[in-house]
């Protein structure tokens, strides 16, 4: 075999790998991504955050968002939930594109000015985790209908006898789509596969 030919032999190998590669990274993102499948969108909104401004749905467009719902003075899951959603914060606080979109299921005690200083509690910046406050029927709509993390069916003719408390967390996309699966914020499994997904959203383009 001469040299020209052995050359050509080592340039055609290379470029085989190369576009192996290449081909191989792309189809194993693109099939990440397509495993977290759209579940629903975010539908339009207008809550209080804990500053007393308004937040809606705009306000989550272009980054990557987890959503859960709590109250202020729940003693069993909540703490657990959110200090679990605070591992969360901590890894993704300095990503530009995400955001933590926290609702109190009980707005009728967490006034705007409880919710500051439940997030002045857990020393985070409200730039990066919003607390959201509004009107009762309003914020269980956008659990059950948006983001299902809890059951539509659970909806009683009395919005007054109505409370909902779930554990599950939703990843919404820079789009305002609901992806993935419904997260259980009491589970480490659970989280560590949050995380993940989160990275994988980051990635995409809007």
């Amino acid at each position: 075999m001469n040299k020209k030919k052995f050359f050509i032999y080592i340039a055609s190998f290379v470029v085989f790998i190369l576009v192996f590669w290449v081909a191989l990274y792309f189809f194993t993102d693109t099939f990440n991504q397509k495993k977290l499948k759209e579940r629903s969108y975010v539908h339009p909104f207008s809550f209080y955050k804990e500053d007393g401004s308004i937040f809606t749905n705009v306000n989550m467009q272009g980054k990557v968002c987890v959503v859960e719902y709590f109250f202020t003075t729940c003693p069993n899951i909540c703490p657990v939930m959110n200090n679990n959603m605070k591992k969360i914060y901590e890894e993704f606080k300095n990503e530009p594109n995400f955001l933590i979109v926290s609702h109190t299921c009980d707005p009728k005690r967490d006034s705007v000015a409880k919710l500051k200083r439940y997030a002045d509690s857990l020393g985070v910046d409200t730039k990066k985790w919003v607390f959201l406050t509004g009107r009762k029927d309003s914020l269980y709509n956008m659990a059950r209908v948006s983001y299902g993390i809890d059951d539509p069916n659970n909806i009683v003719r009395d919005i007054n006898d109505d409370f909902m408390h779930s554990q599950f967390f939703a990843l919404v996309d820079k789009s305002g789509s609901v992806r993935g699966q419904v997260y259980d914020g009491l589970k480490n499994e659970e989280i560590a596969k949050l995380k993940k997904d989160i990275k994988l959203l980051l990635k995409e383009k809007n």
